[in-house]
């Protein structure tokens, strides 16, 4: 095995392309795989790289072409569909598995499975992007000034980008169901968005509202905090919709309703162009409070999300292969300390 070569799957995607052309900043060699040949070996040809044609269903090839890695980036969502089968081919294959998934239910479901990579020596470790990195960073820092908080809040905004295709398809499979939060400990189910506030970020004021952001799962899994609320901008009048979603949410949830949006949505650009995500920025802002009463906030200001996602799944491949990992399931914050989020270039974090 050559140990700048990783196994890049949904390599394709809007986000996969974006990993797969800056992966040479980090001297690092995707083999592109998934399982369109046309859109692989296209790719292939423009990047000068390696392709490897694998459907996630064929479960024995998709073992066998894994045992030539040491570690699989997975960018093909979503995720809730997809995880599930190539995390039993990486413990059968004992590679270590990483992904830029932003979903709860995937980050509870392969935290059940880090028995069985801890076993084999390797690593599972779900949302390596902007799904979850700087706000599971943010927990971190933020839990390491007060251990003893017993409330957390994390918000983000992304001004001046858009959604990707598999993005919005991800939020189209959602549509309908709802937010959740983490209450003592458990994760609770709340309507969308059954919370709003406003933010002070680094660089101006927002409204943000309650959505389910992975953090539900992997903040509590880093911190140890019982209550975790997660944050996102939107506006007002949004918002304030939002209170009928108990007489719409079951429209929503109709499979013909979904697909009526996934179809809109492939006839919208990829994503972000590279002059939009050079201007624009993410922004992330955390407060935790303890029992006393006591708060302590911060913010965060870094390069446009999918540019981030690229840039953090790329620096955690290079430590991986490089032997600096964890088996078993492991968070970014947990894994890497807060300052994680800080080798990415462009990150500037300060106390709020």
């Amino acid at each position: 095995m050559q140990e700048n070569k990783f196994l890049l799957y949904g390599a394709y995607g809007y986000t996969g392309k974006l990993i797969a052309s800056m992966a040479h900043q980090f001297e690092l060699e995707p083999v592109l795989a998934g399982r369109n040949e046309a859109a692989l070996s296209t790719m292939a040809k423009e990047l000068s790289l390696e392709y490897i044609v694998v459907d996630l269903d064929d479960s024995d090839k998709l073992v066998e072409v894994l045992q030539s890695f040491k570690v699989v980036l997975h960018a093909a969502g979503p995720f809730m569909h997809t995880a599930l089968k190539m995390a039993k081919a990486c413990i059968k294959a004992g590679v270590h598995y990483l992904d830029i998934t932003g979903e709860i239910g995937v980050f509870e479901l392969l935290k059940k499975m880090g028995s069985h990579f801890e076993q084999s020596g390797r690593m599972v470790m779900p949302g390596v992007g902007f799904d979850v990195v700087p706000t599971d960073c943010m927990a971190k820092f933020l839990f390491d000034q007060m251990p003893n908080a017993s409330h957390l809040k994390l918000a983000f905004a992304s001004v001046g980008g858009k959604l990707s295709h598999g993005t919005a398809t991800t939020m189209a499979e959602g549509m309908g169901e709802g937010g959740a939060v983490r209450e003592n400990g458990k994760i609770v189910r709340k309507p969308l968005g059954h919370k709003g506030m406003w933010v002070n970020f680094s660089s101006k004021k927002l409204f943000t509202m309650t959505i389910p952001w992975g953090d539900i799962s992997t903040a509590f899994t880093t911190t140890g905090i019982p209550n975790i609320e997660t944050y996102t901008s939107v506006s007002p009048k949004t918002f304030s919709m939002l209170k009928w979603q108990g007489f719409y949410n079951w429209i929503l949830k109709l499979s013909f309703v979904r697909s009526y949006y996934k179809k809109r949505i492939k006839k919208m650009p990829a994503g972000p162009d590279e002059a939009m995500r050079k201007k624009a920025k993410s922004l992330v802002w955390g407060e935790v409070t303890n029992a006393d009463g006591h708060t302590l906030s911060a913010n965060l200001e870094g390069p446009e999300g999918y540019t981030l996602t690229a840039l953090s799944s790329l620096i955690i491949l290079k430590k991986v292969l490089s032997g600096n990992f964890k088996p078993g399931y492991q968070t970014p914050a947990a894994c890497y300390g807060a300052n994680l989020v800080l080798e990415i270039p462009g990150v500037s974090r300060t106390m709020a």
